[in-house]
């Protein structure tokens, strides 16, 4: 038996990269899968992918949802339970980045970062709550490292990653007695579109990734362990080695993490760090 048979999972994001990614893994493990994201157009592509890989397309669900937009997510969620009548896994994936110094910042992008990332994933788990309790099920929230460790010139981003690590670290628990699963997800580097969309200090997208995507870990890799951590019920993952020894020296030597961090940074082409 799939590991999913039966289950209904939500993915916001889920047009591309990881949230598509995790898409894939779910389906192929048995799972309705609910398909969220704001572009209608990615959104259908996906839709049409996936159902046609499998012989039953009622398994899959389409939801253009802006995850800002609070009406979006109470929607989403009203729209799951009208086709598939319940909830087990919820996916917070969608976000967006930026990279820029605050002092060059403009605080709308900050505010969208905080608008999309963090209360996007507070929208959609108040909505689907109640459900999840209901099946006692898993709501996950992919952060990142820039969520245990400040990123710099990445200000916005972190500050809304660490915001979702104390959402749902909190949640976790108040429902300790509830057969609720929490799983806070910080996957590191990993190959996908969020540095090219990602905001500059003005609003506007950079365009292109300062990093190498072929030699990070690929959105697959890391659905399939995302799927795997959902199955196994973890409360915490982080997946990348340097991520894990950054968690963990920094517990005991934060100025030198500092240092090593910044002189990592600094390092990407065209960096805002001198």
């Amino acid at each position: 038996m799939k590991k999913f048979e039966g289950k209904v999972v939500i993915i916001t994001g889920a047009s591309s990269g990881i949230g598509l990614a995790s898409a894939r893994c779910f389906a192929a493990e048995g799972a309705s899968v609910v398909l969220a994201a704001r572009s209608e157009d990615k959104l259908k592509q996906t839709f049409c992918e996936l159902s046609n890989k499998g012989e039953h397309s009622d398994k899959f669900l389409a939801v253009k949802c802006d995850v800002q937009e609070e009406e979006d997510c109470k929607q989403l969620i009203y729209k799951t339970i009208e086709k598939f009548g319940k909830i087990d896994v919820l996916v917070n994936n969608a976000g967006i980045s930026m990279r820029a110094m605050f002092k060059d910042l403009d605080l709308t992008v900050l505010k969208r970062l905080m608008d999309v990332n963090f209360w996007g994933t507070v929208y959609c788990t108040k909505y689907a709550l109640p459900h999840l309790l209901k099946s006692k099920g898993s709501v996950v929230g992919v952060i990142s490292i820039a969520g245990f460790k400040g990123l710099p010139a990445r200000t916005g981003y972190s500050s809304s990653k660490f915001a979702i690590y104390g959402f749902l670290d909190t949640l976790r628990i108040e429902h300790l007695k509830d057969g609720l699963n929490v799983l806070i997800f910080a996957p590191g580097f990993t190959a996908s579109n969020v540095r090219f969309s990602a905001l500059t200090a003005d609003g506007t997208p950079q365009g292109q990734t300062p990093r190498e995507e072929g030699k990070m870990m690929s959105a697959e890799t890391c659905a399939k362990k995302l799927t795997q951590a959902v199955y196994k019920r973890k409360s915490q993952v982080i997946l990348t080695p340097i991520g894990k020894l950054t968690v963990f020296l920094n517990k005991f030597v934060p100025r030198l993490v500092d240092r090593l961090e910044y002189n990592y940074m600094k390092k990407e082409p065209d960096s805002p760090l001198k």
